[in-house]
């Protein structure tokens, strides 16, 4: 091991690094600019930290966000690195004698938002060993980019006062335009640029169109429910939104809070800080919220409206999973937000950008390939396979000649001179005599109630794909008016056919949600020491819980999931042990590790030592240690009763007729007869012994037999089951 992994090793407890990490080191550490593209949860902010311990001198580091830098901060600290940052949310004085300290050669990372930087500390930086100018968030400097900040236009002047200092610039999302500004921008067009590969495979995509309000609900709860105690994001397009589903899910009894940009900082900050410290379950929030999050364990990643542009997706949805776990993210839209998308792009100042942008975040909602390809060929990363994680993948859409439906919308859109939007439409197509409709006379149209056979949601999601089409526009000038295309018209006049895609949705029936919970917990019983392995993960969880309070630091800095799930899987029972932990350095390993392994030996004591399967054996998943799935109650009353759910014959019911004459109970005849309550008492109602269902038989000692509980009615179903089987049976052996 050289010096750099060695560093690594001691610091961070990693073996080694991921791709380009070290190539982007080595390039800071000699001198040299790079620009760095890496997905949200890529490993940035481990590339100018490594590049500054192996480098002399004070690195500074450029943020925009006062709560990413002091998250950032505490995780070094908690690493055993000085680091510093120098934001408002420090009182004066304290900001005074960070300086000093910088002076003085003791602070090793130093972070600050960029117009503080300019605002007169650049000045002051000339007297301080810069080892070199990390610019985190460095799309903010374009305004080609999706979050322009004027602040950061002033950072082109660090190249002129440090010209012997390297430039690492650093963002998850930048097009091919905004990498040029980038590197123009701050003086850097020499540098070198390194793309990571964008795929985060641990992240599942899943689309959901055309969900109404109520169903949008169910699912979110249905997700909540998959990750109990888990934390979770849910992003709205309005603030209002946010506040109305959050209301609902609270409502439900979830663990949820609300953020948006018209909340108070002391709010904001708050609901923040519950949430980093798992207070709060799942936000509800705008935009507004994430950029300056580093929590490491988000399980989930909703999408309550269509985003804006694949940028501002991808970077949303980056926040979950960043510890290399599996995240779900779900992305809902409809007619409603592409709607309101393109009004806000239509009054933007960059009308043109913003509209080809929404353009590929349609494209990508719309998709009929494997999503992730799409992704990663936006950030120009090409894939030849499908990814096995999105929805396309798991279920191909299927398609169907939908020309005639088409051809009736259009027909609608012609037949009212173009002057309808898209409620008036459905509308018409359903026949609904509405006063809008009324009042035109739209009542008297041909096309009126063509379309009554489909339901209005189904309406919606068939336009919605029409539009995608590009089969009509909307006329934003002219109160949303759809106006048909020349494409269009080849199709309504018979020159062109149309595949449109059959709708699926959610099913939200009782039915549906026990099938889902029967593949829930068989799935769970497939687990490979499932059982053991979330007993001692919970007790580990709440060991790091409670030490996070004892320090006042979020839980996923003291440790990430990802480091429980391997104390988990090895159980370290000494500190020198727990080198070979992941995310374990010597520093951290020292500080922090005894609490684990004490619970870790108690945990082992608790379970009488019992052998527990190693690494190579849970990774081969073996079928020695899947624990075998519950005995299903036919074979559970087969053990018990030899002769449960066999053929009766003649003999038998005599037998049981007999006994039953002589006053026999239920129990007393069962234990006879080898069989179980259920089958008896099914058996006498059959034989004509009982008058009816709700006959109740008495035994010796005068209790009442508890014939009509659920398990004997499961019985009786049972044995009626076994008998229309055993008759399937014979009737073959004839036709035979």
């Amino acid at each position: 091991m050289n010096n750099i992994e060695q560093v690594l090793k001691t610091y961070y407890g990693y073996d080694e690094f991921r791709p380009l990490q070290k190539d982007i080191i080595m390039n800071a550490i000699g001198g040299g600019d790079s620009l760095v593209l890496m997905p949200t949860g890529g490993g940035k902010s481990l590339c100018f930290q490594m590049a500054a311990l192996m480098m002399n001198g004070m690195a500074v580091i450029v943020s925009p966000l006062i709560s990413l830098m002091r998250d950032q901060v505490e995780g070094l600290r908690m690493n055993g690195i000085a680091a510093e940052a120098l934001n408002s949310s420090n009182d004066e004085g304290y900001n005074h004698d960070i300086i000093n300290r910088c002076m003085d050669g003791k602070v090793k990372m130093l972070y600050i938002s960029p117009e503080r930087l300019v605002g007169g500390v650049l000045t002051i930086l000339q007297n301080v060993r810069v080892s070199l100018f990390a610019i985190d968030e460095a799309h903010c400097i374009s305004g080609w980019g999706h979050d322009f900040r004027p602040e950061y236009s002033q950072l082109g002047q660090l190249k002129q006062l440090f010209p012997h200092v390297p430039i690492m610039a650093l963002t998850a999302t930048a097009d091919k335009i905004t990498k040029e500004d980038i590197l123009v921008q701050l003086n850097i067009k020499d540098a070198k640029t390194y793309i990571s590969s964008f795929d985060r495979p641990n992240l599942s995509l899943d689309v959901k169109r055309g969900y109404s309000a109520k169903d949008k609900l169910r699912s979110i709860e249905e997700l909540i429910r998959r990750h109990p105690g888990e934390s979770g994001i849910i992003y709205c397009l309005a603030r209002k939104t946010t506040e109305a589903l959050a209301a609902k899910l609270k409502q439900g009894g979830f663990s949820v809070d609300v953020y948006h940009a018209g909340m108070p900082n002391s709010e904001r900050n708050k609901v923040q800080d519950d949430f980093q410290n798992d207070r709060v379950q799942v936000i509800c929030a705008t935009i507004a919220f994430g950029m300056g999050i580093d929590k490491s364990n988000v399980r989930f990643v909703v999408h309550y409206n269509l985003p804006k542009s694949i940028e501002s997706f991808y970077q949303e949805i980056g926040r979950g999973g960043r510890d290399g776990l599996p995240c779900e993210t779900i992305l809902f839209y409809n007619l409603q937000d592409i709607i309101t998308l393109r009004k806000f792009a239509d009054e933007s100042g960059q009308k043109e950008i913003n509209f080809d942008k929404l353009k590929r975040m349609q494209e990508y909602a719309e998709a009929q390939v494997c999503r992730r390809r799409i992704l990663l060929n936006y950030f120009g990363e090409t894939s030849d396979k499908g990814c096995g994680n999105c929805d396309v993948c798991h279920t191909p859409p299927q398609m169907f000649d939908g020309t005639t439906i088409v051809q009736k919308a259009l027909s609608a859109i012609v037949r009212t001179e173009e002057k309808i939007g898209f409620t008036l439409m459905v509308d018409i197509l359903r026949g609904t005599l509405s006063p809008d409709i009324v009042s035109n006379k739209y009542n008297e149209i041909k096309t009126f109630g063509a379309g009554r056979d489909i339901s209005a949601r189904d309406w919606h999601d068939y336009l919605l794909q029409m539009l995608q089409m590009g089969f009509f526009e909307i006329a934003y000038n002219e109160d949303r008016h759809l106006h048909i295309t020349p494409l269009g018209q080849e199709v309504l006049y018979g020159r062109r056919n149309v595949q449109l895609a059959i709708i699926n949705r959610e099913e939200f029936t009782v039915n549906s949600r026990r099938k889902q919970q029967r593949e829930e917990r068989d799935a769970e019983w497939a687990a490979v020491g499932q059982g053991q392995s979330d007993d001692l993960f919970n007790r580990l969880r709440e060991v790091r819980r409670q030490m996070a309070a004892e320090i006042g630091k979020p839980a996923f800095i003291v440790m990430s999931d990802k480091s429980l799930q391997d104390l988990v899987l090895k159980r370290p029972k000494s500190l020198e042990a727990m080198a070979d932990v992941y995310g374990f350095g010597e520093y951290k390993a020292k500080a922090y590790g005894k609490p684990f392994i004490e619970a870790i030996k108690q945990y082992t004591s608790d379970s009488l030592d019992l052998p527990f399967p190693d690494a190579a054996t849970l990774a081969d998943v073996s079928s020695a240690h899947i624990p075998p799935k519950p005995t299903s109650y036919m074979k559970q009353q087969k053990q018990l009763h030899a002769n449960a759910y066999s053929h009766w014959d003649d003999e038998e019911d005599k037998k049981l007729t007999e006994y039953y004459r002589q006053g026999l109970s239920t129990s007393e005849i069962a234990s006879l007869m080898n069989r179980n309550k259920g089958g008896i008492s099914s058996r006498i109602k059959k034989l004509g012994l009982r008058d009816d269902e709700s006959s109740i038989v008495v035994d010796s000692a005068g209790k009442k037999d508890k014939s009509d509980d659920y398990k004997q009615k499961l019985d009786r179903l049972i044995e009626m089951q076994a008998d229309i089987n055993r008759q399937i049976d014979e009737l073959r052996k004839k036709m035979k």
